[in-house]
Protein backbone atom coordinates (compact mmCIF):
# COMPACT_ATOMS: atom_id res chain seq x y z
CA UNK A 1 0.00 0.00 0.00
CA UNK A 2 1.25 3.47 -0.84
CA UNK A 3 -0.03 6.47 1.07
CA UNK A 4 0.96 9.95 0.02
CA UNK A 5 0.47 13.25 1.75
CA UNK A 6 1.55 16.81 1.23
CA UNK A 7 1.44 17.28 5.00
CA UNK A 8 4.38 16.07 7.10
CA UNK A 9 3.48 13.53 9.80
CA UNK A 10 4.35 15.98 12.59
CA UNK A 11 1.60 18.32 11.30
CA UNK A 12 -1.12 15.62 11.28
CA UNK A 13 -2.05 16.45 14.89
CA UNK A 14 -2.99 19.99 13.87
CA UNK A 15 -5.12 18.78 10.97
CA UNK A 16 -6.83 15.86 12.72
CA UNK A 17 -7.42 17.86 15.88
CA UNK A 18 -8.24 15.05 18.32
CA UNK A 19 -5.00 13.87 19.98
CA UNK A 20 -6.11 10.26 20.62
CA UNK A 21 -7.38 9.78 17.07
CA UNK A 22 -4.24 11.35 15.61
CA UNK A 23 -2.08 9.02 17.72
CA UNK A 24 -4.05 5.97 16.55
CA UNK A 25 -3.86 6.95 12.88
CA UNK A 26 -0.17 7.82 12.98
CA UNK A 27 0.67 4.63 14.90
CA UNK A 28 -1.08 2.42 12.35
CA UNK A 29 0.11 4.23 9.24
CA UNK A 30 3.71 4.95 10.22
CA UNK A 31 4.55 1.81 12.23
CA UNK A 32 6.79 -0.48 10.10
CA UNK A 33 6.52 1.97 7.20
CA UNK A 34 9.24 3.20 4.89
CA UNK A 35 8.95 6.97 4.80
CA UNK A 36 10.32 9.21 2.10
CA UNK A 37 10.31 12.92 2.71
CA UNK A 38 11.05 14.93 -0.39
CA UNK A 39 12.75 18.27 -0.10
CA UNK A 40 13.27 21.03 -2.57
CA UNK A 41 11.26 23.29 -4.76
CA UNK A 42 8.00 22.10 -6.25
CA UNK A 43 8.28 20.90 -9.84
CA UNK A 44 5.11 22.84 -10.59
CA UNK A 45 6.96 26.06 -9.81
CA UNK A 46 9.63 25.20 -12.38
CA UNK A 47 7.19 24.72 -15.25
CA UNK A 48 6.77 27.57 -17.67
CA UNK A 49 3.27 29.01 -17.72
CA UNK A 50 1.49 27.78 -20.82
CA UNK A 51 0.01 30.10 -23.37
CA UNK A 52 -3.71 30.68 -23.23
CA UNK A 53 -5.54 27.45 -24.00
CA UNK A 54 -7.82 27.75 -27.02
CA UNK A 55 -10.97 25.68 -26.74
Amino acid sequence: MIITSQVPVNKWYDIIGEQAIADAIIDRVVHHAHRLELKGESLRKRRKPTDEIIS
